[in-house]
């Protein structure tokens, strides 16, 4: 990574501005979370994770059509996403209630990001491993002082060890759900608990339907460039269940939530994907227009802006191995497409 930077530097820089997008250009063109061995990400790591997002297909055709169809991925920058995304963490304390950690338990923080909710799983007394696909979001995390480290949600290459699992506002970013809940299950021992929350059906719908209308207009179609998964309650209990978890509970609601700043901050923190799919002379124009058609919807009179959230929030633990057998899992990414890919259409 260094050598390239330093034998083509004006390549280096016409490529990127960012140093996660230049590791990116190294990594394999796909459709899903990638892990290339070998590659530099920063100070130690030995895994760069990209992420070009796709509505969930059958395997093999995201990975043939993602490069080609100009895919960008989501890049993480820990000073902007301390100022226009804090709430993402500051929301997720119930989640951590419902997680209830125990003094001395290993506990893996699935997406930690800077680590912000980690460090309250550090204060509880447990044992934490922390995990995220951003470079830049581990170092920020390995700042506070936390066990940190790049890795592939969809690869995890844990093997029961751990007593729980616990992610917020992590899973609707992962494109093959079936091998997330897989490689998550591996991590736990048996019995172990998954606590999380992720985008759920119906999450920011207006922004989606804007998107759906702002970038066809161009000639853009926004349900190509669509990062998100935002499955139903039914959907994910029936994907918990065949990957071998008891779900406790689980549960869909609403939650709207107050942005910190202009609504175009949170577009350009959130919604890069469809963002990309645009010259960059035509992003202002957009940005613009994005802002016009969601302030009847999403700005309060006083001038705040609310997002229209909605939230998947469950707590699940591993199935038993004795029960195991009457619930196979099915293969990652043969499962539930049809109705996931109705979801993720903008607008829908």
């Amino acid at each position: 990574m260094e050598e390239f930077e330093a034998k083509y530097p004006k390549a280096a820089a016409c490529l990127v501005e960012d140093r996660e997008a230049l590791l990116a250009f190294f990594a394999y063109p796909a459709g899903h979370w990638r892990q290339q061995p070998g590659a530099v990400a920063g100070d130690t790591p030995d895994a760069v994770i990209m992420q070009q997002p796709a509505p969930p297909q059958p395997h093999g055709i995201a990975r043939r059509r993602g490069r080609r169809e100009g895919r960008s991925m989501q890049v993480w920058d820990p000073e902007r996403y301390a100022t226009h995304a804090r709430f993402v963490s500051d929301l997720g304390a119930p989640v951590v209630e419902l997680l209830d950690p125990r003094p001395g338990e290993r506990v893996l923080d699935l997406g930690c990001g800077d680590g912000a909710l980690t460090e309250k799983l550090v204060a509880a007394g447990c044992r934490v491993v922390a995990v995220d696909a951003s470079p830049r979001q581990v170092r920020a995390a390995r700042g506070r002082g936390l066990d940190a480290r790049v890795a592939d949600a969809t690869a995890l290459g844990f093997d029961g060890e751990f007593d729980a699992v616990f992610s917020n506002a992590v899973l609707h970013w992962i494109r093959d759900p079936d091998a997330a809940l897989a490689a998550i299950r591996r991590a736990l021992a048996p019995g172990g608990r998954f606590v999380a929350e992720l985008g759920g059906h119906g999450c920011v719908a207006s922004i989606r339907a804007a998107f759906g209308e702002v970038l066809a207009r161009r000639g853009i179609d926004a349900a190509r460039l669509n990062p998100w998964y935002f499955p139903t309650a039914e959907e994910y209990r029936e994907r918990l269940d065949a990957a071998g978890f008891d779900v406790d509970s689980i549960r869909l609601f609403p939650r709207p939530t107050p942005l910190p700043s202009d609504v175009t901050d949170w577009l350009e923190t959130f919604a890069q994907p469809f963002l990309a799919g645009v010259p960059n002379g035509g992003r202002p124009a957009v940005l613009r227009e994005m802002r016009e058609r969601l302030e009847p919807v999403l700005k309060s009179p006083d001038g705040g802006w609310t997002a229209d959230y909605v939230r998947l929030r469950f707590a699940a633990r591993r199935r038993a191995p004795e029960a195991a057998g009457a619930a196979p899992a099915a293969p990652a990414g043969t499962t539930l497409r049809r109705g996931a890919d109705r979801e993720n259409r903008p607008g829908s």
